[in-house]
């Protein structure tokens, strides 16, 4: 359904270098009847999907740590980041792409994987909707080290952590990204493991 508050959308592209940067300009009409101009630039990436691996038996979750330059820039000493898996859709099925990535990040081969929810991460600027899944692990589903895809230079390092222990590297400031804190809350309130 179209918003009949704006009007006169043009659109200018920014930037194509790595994901897509546009600026926007429209009317958007006002509660009090007038009609003002807003300029606005919104990311797109894409869309996204990430999971949480839980172990139930063994109170554990898989997590991974990479480095992040947007962290880095921002303050973060050393730039690395401690994250639940997620990858871009790149055209696939959000319950695809996240059965790969889960593959290619983590090196376990997990079939039962639930969508839990999908949100907007940054409405105010990024145009992704991610889509938020849970998937049981067993130490039997490791088929390769993981570690990102080769032609990504991705370098991840696979974690694994007791859900207590995550949820305190929450409140100590180990974990900062908000996907994974997400996951990690929805855990604990739905009490994935033991």
């Amino acid at each position: 359904m179209k918003n009949g508050s704006i009007k006169n959308i043009k659109k200018q592209l920014l930037s194509d270098n790595w994901y897509i940067l546009n600026k926007y300009t429209y009317d958007y009409h006002r509660e009090d009847g007038t009609w003002e101009t807003h300029e606005r630039e919104a990311y797109d990436r894409g869309n996204g999907a990430t999971i949480l691996l839980y172990n139930k038996e063994k109170g554990t979750v898989v997590l991974t740590k990479q480095f992040r330059m947007t962290t880095y820039v921002n303050g973060n000493e050393d730039g690395m980041m401690i994250e639940a898996c997620a990858g871009l859709l790149d055209g696939d099925n959000p319950e695809d792409c996240i059965r790969k990535e889960v593959e290619e990040e983590t090196g376990y081969k997990v079939t039962d994987v639930r969508k839990i929810f999908e949100c907007y991460m940054s409405p105010g600027s990024v145009t992704e909707i991610l889509y938020y899944f849970v998937g049981a692990y067993e130490d039997y589903m490791k088929v390769s080290e993981g570690g990102g895809a080769d032609d990504e230079t991705e370098n991840i390092e696979v974690l694994e952590y007791t859900l207590e222990d995550a949820l305190a590297m929450i409140k100590s400031g180990e974990i900062m990204d908000a996907k994974t804190i997400m996951l990690l809350q929805y855990a604990q309130i739905n009490a994935l493991v033991s």
